[in-house]
């Protein structure tokens, strides 16, 4: 109901709405390629207790609200303390699951299989999101018989409540890598994900017990501050290449805390901040793995406010545009504080207009993610209503990612309009040949124009859909108001687009 109300006072305010977010430039016809993403977390506990059915409804109507939204990808929690909301022979199931560490869900269900099937019938990709090191939260208090921690008690430290894979011992690495590579090889995912938690965030009163791992593995490097950086350089190196050895077409994305470094640690590079730092604090050097090629793409948090004292939006997002375009920039986004916090020019309405309009001006800012997916199909501040009809109110593609494939696949064949007993006219096509993984349609783009209007496909305007059917039913409409033209593309798995086909369906 609350969403109902809400959708219901936008469309009466929505032609004033319009006008404001005109004149500040944000308004348009929108990108046509653009990551737009939302986390789905479980360690919330928002699954917990739900059971299969009630779970699978939950996700159902989220995955719903968030396509009408105007979303594109998913990135779904399913491995958050070495454990599983899949099908695995390495991990136990997920407390976060089903209430307790190693016990299957009832009735049998896979969460990620699951998932993949739900977005990839709307169009969306699914990137499974794992966090690496994290062995346990504060908040378990039993661990399962093959649990990590309890198999191989040696590979992990304690801190501040949780237990933590120690990033300096190789075989951690090498066991993570087994993980992912399990997962990359048995699941049609888009995506590998991770997010910020490399060595532990710091505890006051706490201290890294790796003494021995140093004088161990130091590898003739003296300072300990940048052994634990390259402890994990070359780990994100050893994930990316086994991601890519498995499936080359799966993405490497990389969630971030937000700041790499304050000015005053750096004073060349750093940003005028005064918070928590990527690389003197998590030990994780965010730009050699963007600068490298060692990440596909990178979501930095950026969960403040315009104005923050410690840590201000905008000052980050122009940072982060400017120093780590060598790869896809998307921006980590928090929904409710957009939305709570005042506009700094004007405190009549919120924050989302402002960010918008400095997603669009910042020409390596490639795309969103939104933290969380619950809060925009709660419609917190209108949020999701204002993307579903303003900013993200025609489709977007994926954004190229040419370093892991820039060849577009060939072009659909067979168009045809079939009228059906009932009177439905489907348009229908066959696809492109191809046999590689980089030749052959994974999804399909159809435009619509009326008879007289030209077949612009860069304008996303025109798109009606995207879909990994063959097949699209028209609107009955069509049938009334004259020559109507469609047009088909073809998309690879990295969304490279095939030239058009067109077919014209005539009064």
């Amino acid at each position: 109901m609350k969403r109902y109300i809400n959708r219901f006072l936008l469309r009466a305010l929505l032609p004033a709405f319009l006008i404001a977010v005109t004149s500040t430039g944000v308004y348009g016809k929108g990108h046509k390629r653009e990551f737009r993403g939302a986390w789905i977390q479980c360690v919330n506990g928002q699954f917990q207790g739900l059971g299969t059915e009630k779970m699978q409804k939950t996700l159902e109507y989220q995955l719903d609200e968030l396509q009408k939204d105007g979303l594109n990808a998913i990135i779904f929690q399913v491995r958050p303390e070495c454990d599983a909301l899949y099908k695995s022979d390495i991990e136990p199931w997920s407390r976060f699951l089903t209430g307790k560490q190693g016990q299957a869900p009832t009735p049998y269900w896979d969460p990620l299989q699951w998932m993949i099937e739900q977005c990839h019938k709307r169009g969306m990709e699914l990137h499974a999101w794992i966090n690496p090191y994290r062995a346990k939260t504060k908040t378990t208090h039993e661990l399962a018989g093959n649990h990590i921690a309890i198999r191989h008690p040696e590979l992990a430290f304690a801190y501040d409540g949780q237990l933590i894979l120690n990033p300096g011992k190789p075989e951690s690495r090498e066991y993570i890598c087994r993980v992912v590579s399990d997962i990359v090889r048995r699941y049609d995912i888009d995506g590998l994900h991770i997010d910020d938690y490399f060595y532990p965030y710091p505890a006051a009163g706490q201290t890294i017990p790796d003494e021995k791992e140093f004088a161990k593995y130091s590898n003739g490097i003296r300072d300990r501050g940048d052994w634990r950086r390259d402890n994990v350089n070359v780990f994100i190196k050893q994930l990316c290449d086994t991601i890519h050895t498995v499936k080359p077409w799966v993405k490497f994305g990389i969630s971030p805390f937000g700041i790499y470094r304050n000015k005053k640690s750096a004073p060349e590079i750093g940003s005028d901040t005064n918070g928590l730092q990527n690389y003197d604090d998590l030990y994780a050097d965010v730009l050699m793995w963007v600068n490298n090629g060692w990440v596909d793409y990178c979501v930095p948090q950026l969960y403040w406010e315009i104005g923050h004292k410690a840590a201000d939006y905008e000052t980050l997002i122009k940072w982060w545009n400017r120093y780590a375009g060598n790869r896809p920039l998307y921006i980590g986004e928090d929904v409710e504080r957009t939305v709570k916090k005042a506009d700094v020019n004007n405190p009549k309405i919120n924050q989302m207009s402002a960010k918008r309009q400095l997603h669009d001006r910042l020409n390596n800012v490639n795309g969103t993610v939104l933290w969380y997916a619950k809060a925009v199909t709660d419609n917190v501040g209108n949020y999701g209503s204002a993307l579903r009809n303003v900013y993200w109110r025609t489709p977007a593609l994926q954004p190229l990612m040419p370093f892991i494939d820039g060849k577009a696949p060939g072009k659909v064949r067979k168009m045809k309009i079939v009228t059906m007993q009932n009177g439905d006219n489907v348009l229908f096509w066959t696809a492109p040949k191809g046999k590689r993984w980089d030749d052959v349609a994974a999804k399909y783009v159809v435009y619509r124009f009326a008879g007289n209007e030209k077949a612009d496909i860069e304008n996303p305007e025109n798109i009606v859909a995207v879909t990994t059917d063959t097949f699209y039913k028209l609107p009955r409409t069509d049938v009334s108001v004259g020559k109507t033209i469609y047009v088909v593309t073809a998309l690879d798995r990295m969304s490279n687009e095939s030239k058009p086909k067109k077919k014209t369906l005539k009064k």
